[in-house]
């Protein structure tokens, strides 16, 4: 496999995080025992296989690869894949992937989702895909990825499967779906996106964008440019209850050393060790 793109790898209770993001550059993340990624700023030769793309929004960053990734699986003889998108961004995708073809001659064949906040994506038995605003400068959604289960209501538990199966035949709903946060996708957004969708705070895995770090950056420009400082999260920390919090997305003002440093003296403990800085 050509290893053609940086990917940084890191796995949390049998879920593996694969991707790199740096603002204004390129952010591309997936999550292969789910079989799906988020955005698609560029696409490593080995996420090609993986066949379900969530994108927060349409900026070159989180989306310039959609016709490199397509065309790819077209030449290996793989299934169309499956795009979701801010329903805005659809029909002008269409066109621009049909002009695409055109230089190219070649087809580009995908399925072209439109979401919008308040969806819920079903992508089987046990996963299912909510759909969150958030706040950037262009119409942008952020994603929660769920583990759903069907569990024996208490008042029938201690029953002898004969008597369940009974009820059920006779229409008896005898279980309650439960529902669990995995993984939570942030996309690019202001500090108001987060807040507005509170079972992010709530899952396993948060990949959340820290965009700027320095103590000197006003959090009320960056802010209305639709992204986050350090500060708003720390500013938040009562309520993360995530395992794992991966901040993403730095600008590119900063080097390695400088992030790491300014992190380090903003919040010592790594937030009890629960934050990762994804360099």
């Amino acid at each position: 496999m050509v290893n053609n793109l940086p990917v940084k790898t890191l796995v949390h209770k049998g879920l593996t995080i694969e991707g790199y993001s740096r603002a204004a550059v390129q952010t591309y993340w997936r999550i292969p025992e789910l079989k799906l990624g988020f955005d698609l700023g560029a696409q490593p030769w080995s996420f090609m296989a993986t066949p379900t793309w969530f994108v927060s929004h349409t900026h070159m960053d989180h989306l310039v690869a959609l016709p490199v990734y397509v065309g790819r699986r077209r030449m290996m003889k793989m299934e169309p894949p499956k795009i979701y998108l801010p329903e805005q961004a659809v029909e002008p995708i269409h066109r621009l992937l049909r002009i695409f073809s055109r230089l190219d001659r070649g087809r580009l064949p995908c399925e072209l989702l439109p979401v919008k906040p308040g969806d819920e994506i079903p992508l089987s038995r046990e996963l299912v895909v909510t759909v969150s605003a958030t706040v950037h400068t262009v119409p942008s959604l952020g994603f929660i990825v769920w583990n759903r289960r069907l569990k024996l209501k208490p008042e029938y538990l201690g029953l002898p499967g004969e008597q369940i199966r009974d009820l059920r035949l006779q229409g008896v709903q005898v279980t309650n779906e439960v529902r669990t946060p995995l993984v939570a996708y942030l996309g690019d957004s202001a500090p108001a996106g987060l807040d507005a969708c509170p079972d992010m705070f709530k899952a396993q895995i948060l990949i959340v964008e820290v965009t700027f770090v320095a103590p000197s950056h006003r959090k009320d420009k960056i802010h209305k440019y639709g992204h986050m400082h350090l500060d708003d999260l720390l500013e938040r920390r009562s309520q993360l209850a995530n395992e794992l919090i991966i901040a993403s997305h730095f600008s590119t003002r900063y080097n390695s050393r400088q992030i790491e440093r300014l992190v380090a003296k903003a919040v010592p403990d790594m937030l009890d060790g629960r934050l990762v800085l994804w360099l």
